[in-house]
């Protein structure tokens, strides 16, 4: 457990940017470039690199060399743990709310019989 809460960190860490969610969704729609992903962004390569690396860190991406050529992909298992986190969430508060409704209308009908 602990080491599922540790990859959900770092997954959270590495989204909380909004460059590196840009690069996210921009791969999305298939592999790119580092040159291809940098284009959007008004900064230095070197530090859009930092910005790779920290995804690549996390298993967000993969990166493949091929001489000059650094081609990144995303790796959809990792979104798939955050995803699964949001889901859980989502059905814990749903249940709760749930609850709540079903509590008002007792109280209300309570309310209606006195």
């Amino acid at each position: 457990m602990a080491n599922n809460a540790m990859a959900l960190d770092s997954i959270f860490h590495a989204l909380a940017d909004p460059t590196r969610r840009a690069v996210i969704q921009r791969l999305s729609r298939g592999p790119a470039t580092v040159g291809e992903l940098a284009e959007p962004f008004n900064m230095a390569l070197p530090s859009f690199m930092k910005h790779v690396g920290v995804l690549e860190s996390t298993g967000l991406i993969r990166s493949r060399k091929r001489g000059r050529i650094r081609t990144c992909t995303l790796e959809r298992k990792k979104l798939a743990a955050a995803e699964r986190w949001f889901a859980d969430q989502r059905a814990i508060w749903a249940s709760r709310y749930q609850n709540l409704d079903s509590l008002l209308e007792t109280l209300t009908g309570e309310d209606r019989e006195s």
